[in-house]
């Protein structure tokens, strides 16, 4: 009984060991629940991870499995080009070709030749014969190296570096011209090798060199647009690049370059642009001339501008710069300056001079204005009846006293009493003055705000900046008497031509602009500029009083105007003084604005210097006005406007030399003693063979034309004289002398004190008897 007992005691002790007790079961059920929620919540996260994997981050993941799978190279499309308004080329993109080898196929052709060889030598050796056609593959690639060197132009340590990279692509050269990737691909045809291939890719140019070079800008090494209308307009010309796209092997290896597919690129829209490369020219050709005359030596800048539309013909900077090679320095006293320099100086300087190269002065840098600003002054002022033409009278006495300052004259021993015209023609500051002082700070304020000139004018090029202006709140009596005479504040000269454009055509201020409109390279229209009006800030009576007042200070004063006979012209001079600006002791900026026709101006013209040098001259009127001038005379007739004279200027003018070739003699005679022309006749002929001067040239009445009748008599060479600040009868005596003919423009050559301020042939210069040199006179002092 007692061992029974035992053995159930023991079994049930056993039984208590294994059956847990209720605490641990229900813990046992707490780590079972918080199991399953970390693998749930696991779960969730995988799910998650999937969904966004597959779903939300699909494309990026897809196109890192293509870039597995495929190698991508970039084509670029062609830029499109720039014209000016007749469709003259001023940058273009030319087809070149980039110059590529395959590695990989270099290496498996070299081994296959190395086979192929080994082939031949076991097949002689059986049949006991030497090999033939072997191919001498260290041999054949120095000539591949000596080859691609010389057409490339490239180092042979860059061909041989070049059959060592890895992968199936690299690019040997890029622009090489289509005669020699023709040359290269015919060679390698004959060596029936494929390693090598070529692409064909653009190339920016710019037919036109350094004309409108400030406007047009350049492209980098990338053909990114960098500066001027190429970076304006980038997104329209760059087009969309294509691809081409070439598979690759599981492991990674691409396959053979040729097996690809490619996408075309979509080449770039065209600008065709207002700008008129004739305009262009004679506008550049006079700033260059001005420039070197006057020893300018802080570079020159001139617009030619439709004063209705805003449609700019003409923008230059001088010196310019070449766009085909923009990083060298174009202005040759610049480049020897710098190459004077020290080396640890030369490359800041150099740097400096590069960016003033590029920069375009006529939206990008600011200058007092100086008399050119009366305009803006007269207009505000007509506008709102403070001036009476009739009956007002301004008193100059060489100064104003304005509060504390004795504001000058440019005449000292001033000008005296003066009605309105006259002032404005003797351009007599304490006139302007009193003119700004009727204005009062409000009034003032508020034109010169509604004249645009304190925001920029808009054009559709980069770099424009605003003037500077003092404001309402801040403006003494002295700052608007000086202001009024356009001192004190400072603007662009898109600025102001713009400014001046609105007093002359209406009263409308427009926005400037030079491209006309955009064609993509199917030919569709993709945008299309037009006249944009900001505001009508003067009535149209107004603004034809101020033509009427503009023109007559040309007629009124043409020795220091760009008066020219048959033409209706208005316009006005400004000299500006700057103050501590620079190094240079003296600082003026000299300018001229004019615009015709004078009833109804069709174009308006506006050349700046910035700093000619004072002993030589600094006037507006002398130092710019010959040559705005000269660009009007070149231009009016180009636009299709041609002189119509009075009686009196008839009476002075010159007469253009009739074609007297192949004519006979009598005939010949007729025709010059009917323009009041004399004659010479050399050789026996009785036939005009060749005359001088030639057909179309403006000579003096009373001048000789030299009638040769033989094809065979040596023509006579002079040498010009010197003939500046002669009187024209000085000048005409000399010119006798020599058998030269003369023309006379600016003032007319009865006027009192004329004297002659420029020659056409330079002193010096060889030309054939007969010839007519074209003189500027000017009368009195010439001043602002």
């Amino acid at each position: 009984m007692m061992h029974i007992r035992e053995k159930d005691k023991k079994k049930q002790t056993e039984n208590r060991k294994e059956k847990p007790s209720r605490s641990a079961s229900m813990r046992m059920r707490r780590r079972s629940k918080v199991s399953m929620a970390v693998l749930m919540a696991m779960c969730l996260a995988v799910a998650g991870k999937l969904f966004k994997v597959s779903v939300m981050d699909n494309a990026k993941y897809e196109t890192l499995a293509n870039n597995y799978h495929f190698g991508t190279m970039t084509l670029d499309a062609s830029r499109g080009a720039i014209y000016d308004t007749n469709g003259t080329a001023l940058a273009w993109s030319a087809t070149v070709y980039n110059v590529y080898i395959d590695p990989k196929l270099y290496q498996e052709e070299m081994d296959s030749i190395e086979k192929s060889n080994a082939k031949k030598q076991a097949a002689a050796k059986e049949n006991g014969e030497e090999a033939a056609n072997l191919v001498d593959t260290d041999q054949l690639q120095d000539s591949i190296v000596t080859f691609l060197s010389e057409k490339l132009e490239i180092t042979p340590q860059k061909v041989e570096e070049s059959f060592a990279k890895s992968g199936r692509y690299y690019v040997l050269q890029t622009q090489v011209e289509k005669d020699i990737a023709d040359e290269i691909v015919a060679y390698f045809d004959t060596l029936n090798l494929a390693f090598i291939g070529t692409e064909a890719t653009t190339r920016r140019y710019y037919p036109q060199n350094e004309l409108a070079a400030a406007v047009i800008g350049f492209t980098n090494g990338d053909g990114d647009g960098q500066y001027g209308l190429e970076y304006q307009y980038d997104e329209y010309l760059a087009g969309v690049d294509g691809r081409v796209i070439s598979a690759q092997a599981a492991n990674g290896e691409e396959m053979p370059y040729r097996y690809s597919t490619t996408y075309e690129a979509e080449d770039g829209a065209s600008l065709y642009l207002t700008l008129d490369t004739t305009m262009q020219y004679y506008l550049e050709k006079a700033l260059s001339e001005m420039v070197q005359e006057f020893e300018v030596q802080d570079r020159a800048t001139g617009i030619i501008m439709n004063p209705k539309t805003g449609a700019i013909y003409a923008m230059a900077t001088y010196p310019s710069f070449d766009l085909n090679n923009p990083s060298e320095i174009y202005d040759t006293k610049t480049a020897n300056a710098l190459a004077e320099l020290p080396e640890e100086e030369y490359q800041d300087a150099y740097l400096e001079a590069r960016e003033t190269q590029w920069r375009n002065k006529a939206i990008s840098e600011i200058n007092p204005p100086g008399s050119t600003f009366k305009i803006v002054t007269t207009a505000s002022a007509l506008e709102e009846n403070l001036i009476d033409l009739e009956n007002d009278s301004f008193f100059c006495q060489g100064y104003l006293q304005v509060q504390d300052a004795k504001i000058g004259c440019s005449l000292r021993s001033g000008h005296g009493a003066q009605n309105f015209t006259k002032a404005l023609t003797n351009s007599c500051n304490p006139a302007f003055m009193e003119i700004g002082l009727r204005l009062g700070v409000d009034k003032f304020s508020y034109y010169f705000h509604g004249f645009g000139l304190s925001e920029k004018t808009g054009i559709d090029l980069p770099g424009e900046v605003s003037g500077a202006y003092v404001e309402k709140e801040d403006m003494s009596q002295v700052d608007l008497a000086s202001s009024a005479f356009g001192q004190t504040n400072e603007l662009t000269a898109l600025e102001l031509v713009t400014a001046y454009s609105a007093a002359i055509n209406g009263g409308y201020v427009v926005t400037p602009y030079v491209v006309d409109h955009i064609v993509d390279s199917n030919g569709n229209t993709v945008l299309q500029n037009s006249t944009t009006v900001k505001r009508q800030i003067i009535s149209e009576e107004t603004s034809q009083t101020v033509r009427e007042q503009l023109q007559a200070v040309v007629d009124n004063n043409p020795s220091h105007n760009a008066y020219i006979q048959g033409y209706r012209i208005g316009g006005k001079s400004g000299t500006a003084e700057i103050r501590n600006t620079t190094d240079i002791e003296d600082d003026y900026v000299a300018s001229y604005c004019c615009f015709a026709p004078a009833d109804d101006p069709e174009m308006i013209l506006l050349i700046q210097a910035d700093y000619p040098t004072p002993e030589i001259g600094y006037y507006g009127s002398k130092v710019v006005t010959p040559y705005a001038r000269e660009v009007m005379q070149e231009i009016l007739p180009y636009m299709g406007y041609y002189p119509e004279y009075t009686d009196e200027e008839a009476q002075e003018m010159n007469v253009n030399v009739p074609l007297l070739q192949d004519a006979s003699l009598e005939s010949a005679k007729a025709s010059l003693e009917q323009l009041g022309l004399t004659y010479e006749i050399v050789g026996e002929g009785s036939t005009v063979v060749s005359q001088s001067p030639t057909t179309g040239t403006s000579i003096a009445k009373g001048g000789k034309v030299l009638l040769y009748t033989e094809s065979d008599i040596t023509r006579d060479l002079v040498t010009v004289p010197n003939l500046k600040n002669m009187t024209i009868s000085q000048a005409n005596e000399t010119l006798s002398y020599y058998g030269l003919n003369y023309a006379v423009v600016g003032a007319s050559a009865s006027s009192e004190g004329a004297l002659v301020q420029f020659q056409s042939e330079a002193e010096g210069t060889q030309v054939q008897r007969g010839t007519s040199i074209t003189l500027t006179l000017v009368a009195g002092e010439v001043n602002d």
